[in-house]
């Protein structure tokens, strides 16, 4: 990326109940954004002559409307970025759709609104007609194909690389608030301490250690930095993905294995079996068409997300995640005879002495 930066909104701390031991409060925190694997993740562009904005022009208080529908070659450095996290190999994969309705990231190319995109699974929670990722310059223009990249990281879950406690950095403060409120950013104070001074959680970010190669560090100027010392002349990230995010986006989401999955009867408990960080497929055929609850029983923190088989591949139905709370996660659905449904759980950890598992009813 140019001296553009990629521009978060402030998101909202997940808020947990309260008595939480550190160890299920951290591993909360480290998967709370991050999508179970073996997801298809649709992503649409806005094609549309109404899908726009209305912006007020600054000094005359007039409005108008700013389109956000990028051109083909646009859409093509974005499409390439996708393929190339998808060709890491990861368990993830990503699928073009033409109806919005079915997109979990729907991206717009709104030229002055930043480049930006909901992080992980907060996509969930946007508006099906509202953009989830924008990207607010030329993606054609040299070194500018990294900010596509970037933003497919975010949309993985991960965050930004200079915000991790393990970084160090010791910035000069004011010179960071007047270098971002020049051009070509012209942030405010606050935004630029959330998405460049703020410290995240140490159990929020990419790794236990910082990446300055990372696609997910910014470029910085010289005097920005004034520790490490190696950095004070500026911070240059190739603009490309590093050794340490194909580990980290590999770690989340590793191959998925070929054979089927077991099979999860109604009212038949299957045993879960599960360590912190690791997720359980199974294959639900329903022998009749009603209404079905899917859940969780035990003592652990989990996220149950059911799926029905369309043309191949599993489409997004309904989840849960019960995450930090004495409840089990549920999820119900009208499932159909004849068709192929599959339930994913993912154990954030494990809190008591007995086993989870998993039921259909």
């Amino acid at each position: 990326m140019s001296g553009r930066y990629c521009s978060l909104a402030q998101a909202s701390a997940p808020v947990f109940a309260p008595g939480l031991t550190a160890e299920r409060l951290s591993a909360l925190l480290r998967g709370h954004r991050m999508w179970v694997n073996g997801t298809v993740l649709h992503y649409c562009f806005f094609d549309r002559e109404d899908d726009a904005s209305v912006i007020t022009v600054p000094g005359s208080g007039e409005t108008r409307r700013v389109s956000w529908v990028g051109a083909k070659e646009q859409r093509d450095v974005v499409r390439e970025c996708f393929a190339e996290w998808r060709g890491l190999g990861i368990g993830l994969s990503f699928t073009e759709v033409a109806d919005r309705s079915e997109a979990e990231l729907r991206i717009g190319f709104q030229w002055g609104d930043g480049s930006w995109s909901a992080v992980g699974k907060d996509a969930l929670r946007t508006g099906a007609g509202e953009r989830t990722m924008n990207f607010g310059w030329d993606l054609t223009a040299p070194g500018e194909r990294a900010t596509a990249l970037h933003e497919i990281g975010h949309a993985l879950g991960m965050v930004h690389e200079h915000q991790s406690p393990f970084a160090g950095i010791h910035w000069d403060d004011e010179a960071v608030y007047a270098e971002l409120a020049g051009p070509p950013n012209f942030w405010s104070r606050e935004r630029t301490l959330v998405n460049v001074l703020r410290k995240l959680d140490a159990d929020e970010v990419n790794g236990s250690c910082w990446d300055p190669l990372s696609i997910m560090e910014y470029p910085f100027s010289p005097g920005l930095i004034l520790e490490p010392e190696q950095f004070r002349a500026g911070l240059n990230p190739p603009g490309t993905l590093s050794p340490l995010d194909k580990e980290f986006v590999l770690r989340w989401y590793p191959p998925l294995a070929p054979p089927r999955p077991p099979a999860l009867v109604p009212f038949r408990s299957a045993p879960l079996r599960l360590a912190s960080g690791e997720q359980a497929d199974f294959l639900l055929e329903p022998p009749e068409t009603r209404e079905y609850t899917v859940g969780v029983f035990g003592d652990g923190d989990t996220v149950v997300v059911l799926f029905e088989e369309r043309d191949g591949e599993p489409r997004y139905l309904a989840g849960q995640d019960d995450g930090g709370t004495d409840r089990n996660a549920t999820v119900r659905a009208r499932l159909v005879k004849g068709r192929r449904y599959f339930v994913r759980v993912r154990l954030y950890s494990g809190w008591g002495s007995g086993e989870t598992a998993v039921m259909c009813w």
